[in-house]
């Protein structure tokens, strides 16, 4: 493929970086560059505003509220919305459980969920990992028992799941559960859709490394689902997370925002120390920052590669393993340099107007290096990822 981006592309190009001038605002831009925790509302308003421009599902059909745009124009847009401090489009209901519910749900599901997702009147999250089936998803154990009540079909809910990002902003999670216990394990799942407000459902809070409320704990008590929100065939569930999973993969591998962690890491690296050197000039250090550059810039060409095979139809396969891969290698790799090139401050980033480090920075290095230890863990471990890309391109 043709990696130079035509005169259109880049007149698009023009056409982000203009809107994102016009709107995003600019304190989030600074909370996102200095590396503090967004609130819900935060995040929500950045939503909003990319749904007001029809920006928002850039990777949805036009038929279903996206905007039509090519792969190209999706790479150039989450790029320039990195470098610029746009936030991360929270990915659940948008980028994880929108593209299956326009292949895989029903067109009652997707008339009532679809506009709900884009709008903002739903916060999913998602119920996939358990105590005991992380990676390993297929063992999961949380059941639901279809039943019949005054003519209405219900599924009764228990079991727990674990690492569940935002679930304590969230109104609706999509869980894995398992309806059949005589099948093999990936032929007794299904795929439903739970509304968290429902008596029996608990959410408890996880506080991470970083001492942090990102993650929680979910648990379900004779929780009474709807029969109409289990999505496709019962028992075909996993059919359905295998596809959600691609769109998670490629998602993780984050190239935007290592581009744009990239260049504060340099700006950092290039600061003089106490001796009156910088950090860029010393052999070692350059050399693993000139290592992970070229890292990138070949994901880059891969990321684009993906993106150009799902316009076309596509489904990512291996490849959204090869990216989750190297994708969270890469970002590690960085904030691993930037802890390295703060030295005793710690800090994330610094002021790029200012020559020194300013103490105003909410976050620190380490507490971004020790956040980013999870992105090799989630979305099936990289240990996981290489056994997929085996099976899948050398049959092994």
């Amino acid at each position: 493929m043709d990696l130079k981006f035509t005169a259109a592309e880049e007149a698009f190009r023009a056409e982000v970086l203009e809107f994102l001038r016009a709107s995003l605002p600019e304190g989030l831009a600074q909370k996102v560059h200095t590396g503090k925790r967004l609130t819900r509302d935060d995040m929500a308003q950045w939503h909003g505003i990319l749904n007001a421009r029809g920006w928002l599902a850039n990777h949805w059909p036009k038929e279903y509220g996206g905007p039509g745009w090519t792969a190209v124009q999706k790479f150039i847009f989450e790029n320039e919305c990195a470098i610029a401090g746009a936030p991360r489009i929270v990915p659940f209901g948008v980028n994880m459980l929108g593209p299956v519910l326009i292949k895989y749900g029903s067109e009652a599901q997707k008339r009532h969920w679809l506009p709900r997702i884009l709008d903002g009147s739903d916060w999913w999250c998602q119920g996939y990992s358990e105590p005991g089936a992380g990676s390993d998803l297929a063992s999961v154990r949380t059941t639901a028992v279809r039943t019949n009540e005054n003519g209405e079909a219900y599924y009764i809910v228990n079991g727990q799941k674990t690492w569940t990002t935002l679930a304590h902003f969230a109104n609706m999670i999509f869980c894995l559960v398992r309806t059949s216990q005589d099948a093999r394990k990936q032929e007794g799942i299904s795929f439903l859709l739970i509304d968290m407000n429902t008596p029996g459902v608990e959410v408890r809070p996880i506080i991470t490394l970083d001492g942090e409320h990102e993650v929680n704990e979910v648990f379900f008590t004779d929780v009474r689902v709807p029969a109409a929100n289990l999505v496709g065939e019962e028992n075909k569930g996993w059919t359905y997370a295998k596809y959600l999973l691609t769109y998670e993969r490629t998602n993780i591998a984050g190239v935007g925002f290592s581009v744009a962690a990239l260049r504060r890491l340099k700006a950092a690296a290039a600061r003089l120390q106490g001796n009156g050197r910088a950090l860029i000039d010393d052999p070692l250090f350059a050399a693993r920052l000139a290592r992970v550059e070229i890292d990138l810039e070949n994901m880059k060409t891969t990321n684009l590669r993906v993106l150009a095979a799902v316009a076309g139809g596509g489904v990512p396969g291996a490849e959204s393993s090869m990216l989750k891969i190297r994708g969270t290698e890469i970002r590690q790799e960085i904030s691993s340099l930037m802890r390295r090139a703060m030295g005793p401050y710690a800090q994330p980033f610094i002021d790029e107007e200012s020559e020194e480090v300013s103490d105003a920075e909410a976050s620190s290095a380490a507490a971004q290096y020790f956040n980013n230890r999870k992105l090799s863990i989630f979305g099936g471990s990289n240990e996981i990822q290489k056994n997929i890309i085996s099976k899948m391109m050398l049959g092994l």
